[in-house]
């Protein structure tokens, strides 16, 4: 293990002297920590009826994009993915090296005589590319997550333990003079690549620091040649691996975690010459709605260990998964080893035969699944489209469609073009063939129809993966051009063709249209470029 005299040298370089160091306690150690009596507030977790700890962020539930921000420095100038302030665009806001160091200021200076937590753990289970990251928090469940979410040195990895970037978690801090500096808020998470070095403050939400440091190896990756993507990726009984992109809510991690295959990791991965490699040591789930009986494996994870946020928690400890009394972005963090069907002793799989783009349309137009040439799959994957419905954010009373380029354009560095360029080549080198599967409504839209049955949805995943798909032929779903199988095991074939279940086809076909409008009104964003140009022909097309 590194000597807690090293950590300390390294700290007092930042101006940092801590009170008390605790350096990679046990779990054991931080949840004695975390559930102190002293504690009070966001500090404190909860211990639950599971076994689990619980805690609450406070104000903010999820991440803030808004207030991403990249030192612009002669390193990132010509290479980072920049904001033009449009909701379509990048969120890396640029700041100055004189904005950066008063931020970095104001968080040393609030973790300064404080008792710290300081956490080593690597991101990218390769390591000729992994990340050495080292977190410094006062937080003790900060710490825990951090834990749970990366990979975990062995004690002889920790006795030589350097950190290539460092995280300063002071979130107890803000910066209330943001105005002055050319800030959207108080809130800030704030990367230097030239330093190495991410600073947050303002928000308690865990999620800043593992997104956060997505973002950085998405910077690193994909100027290196090597593909860094937002996506699942599970390993079948003959060694072939698939991959699942997809937004919040539309399955990602739970249509990965199947029982019949075992899994690498359930939020990112880099594909370089020998595979996929995952960049976690743990996963990250949605709790919302979550029962023993649809997602066994996710809910049997939470056990000692595992950390819930912002989850309702009733007499005795009791948790109440249905309730979205604080938040619907209710989550659990958990090491990896809690799910029993893992790919060991490291999370990596050969190269992916199958990719597979997941899309909640609450449009209901979008077919339960389909087959994308590459062209298609390069658009689809350049959109990254869902769409969320009334109830899951405030002001939201009609479907309302939702393009995040890359399906993590928040975490994107460059520009988006680059991440599609490398998926394409990596497809057309390992022979991987795309498909889309639409896991939110038929028969009508939201609030009309009715969600696809999970069941079918992984019914439908298992055709593509044991490539019975391809057995009964396709039809061409109009306007968007879409192959469709006749035929699924097990799927009732009525349902497999959308407009077949809409009582009225004249309406589906008005939606069908509506829909691809903002297809094609979001990809202009990406015909700045001569492959965003080209693919463009891969979309949507509408009549005259």
């Amino acid at each position: 293990m590194t000597s807690s005299p090293d950590v300390r040298r390294r700290l007092s370089a930042l101006g940092i002297q801590p009170a008390e160091l605790y350096h990679n306690l046990s779990f054991d150690e931080l949840f004695d920590h975390e559930t102190g009596s002293r504690l009070a507030g966001h500090e404190k977790a909860q211990l639950t009826s599971l076994d689990a700890v619980a805690v609450d962020t406070g104000k903010f539930t999820g991440r803030n994009a808004n207030d991403k921000y990249v030192v612009l420095d002669g390193s990132t100038r010509d290479t980072v993915w920049w904001s033009d302030g449009k909701p379509s665009g990048s969120d890396n806001k640029p700041i100055s090296p004189k904005t950066w160091a008063h931020l970095k200021e104001l968080s040393a200076r609030q973790l300064n005589a404080k008792d710290l937590y300081v956490v080593d753990g690597f991101c990218g289970a390769n390591k000729a590319t992994r990340l050495s990251v080292r977190l410094v928090a006062e937080v003790a469940w900060m710490a825990h997550f951090f834990k749970n979410m990366f990979i975990r040195p062995t004690q002889t990895e920790l006795k030589e333990f350097k950190p290539d970037w460092t995280i300063l978690n002071a979130c107890k801090t803000s910066c209330r003079d943001f105005a002055e500096w050319g800030l959207r808020s108080e809130v800030f998470i704030a990367f230097n690549i030239a330093e190495r070095m991410t600073v947050i403050g303002g928000t308690w939400y865990g999620g800043e620091m593992k997104k956060g440091i997505f973002s950085v190896m998405n910077y690193f990756l994909p100027l290196k040649g090597i593909g860094s993507f937002h996506c699942s990726a599970n390993m079948g009984p003959a060694k072939d691996t698939a991959l699942f992109f997809g937004l919040s809510g539309t399955g990602k991690t739970t249509l990965s975690t199947d029982p019949k295959r075992l899994l690498i990791g359930d939020d990112e991965h880099g594909w370089d010459s020998e595979g996929i490699f995952n960049f976690e040591g743990g996963c990250y789930a949605k709790t919302i709605g979550l029962t023993p009986q649809r997602e066994p494996q996710v809910y049997a994870a939470i056990r000692r260990n595992a950390l819930l946020e912002n989850v309702a928690i009733g007499p005795q400890g009791h948790v109440d998964f249905a309730s979205d009394k604080k938040t619907e972005n209710t989550r659990v963090s958990y090491p990896i080893e809690h799910i029993d069907n893992i790919v060991k002793p490291l999370s990596k799989g050969g190269h992916p035969s199958k990719i597979i783009f997941l899309a909640c349309d609450a449009y209901g137009v979008l077919p339960p699944v389909a087959k994308l040439d590459e062209h298609q799959a390069m658009y689809h994957f350049l959109s990254g489209y869902t769409a969320k419905v009334a109830g899951t954010e405030h002001g939201i009373k009609h479907p309302q469609a939702t393009f995040s380029a890359c399906f993590g354009k928040a975490f994107l560095m460059l520009h988006p073009v680059k991440y599609a360029e490398i998926l394409a080549q990596k497809m057309r080198e390992h022979g991987s063939s795309a498909y889309l599967i639409n896991t939110g409504w038929v028969a009508g839209p939201y609030s009309v129809g009715h969600r696809i049955a999970l069941k079918d949805n992984r019914l439908a995943v298992d055709a593509i993966l044991d490539g019975s798909i391809d057995q009964g032929g396709f039809d061409t779903l109009a306007v968007f051009n879409l192959q469709i199988p006749r035929q699924i095991n097990g799927v009732d074939g009525q349902t497999l063709n959308p407009r077949r279940l809409w009582a009225d086809g004249k309406a589906y076909d008005a939606s069908l249209r509506k829909l691809a409008a903002l297809f094609v009104e979001n990809f202009k964003i990406f015909t700045d470029t001569p492959l965003g140009l080209k693919l463009a022909d891969a979309g949507p097309r509408i009549a005259g």
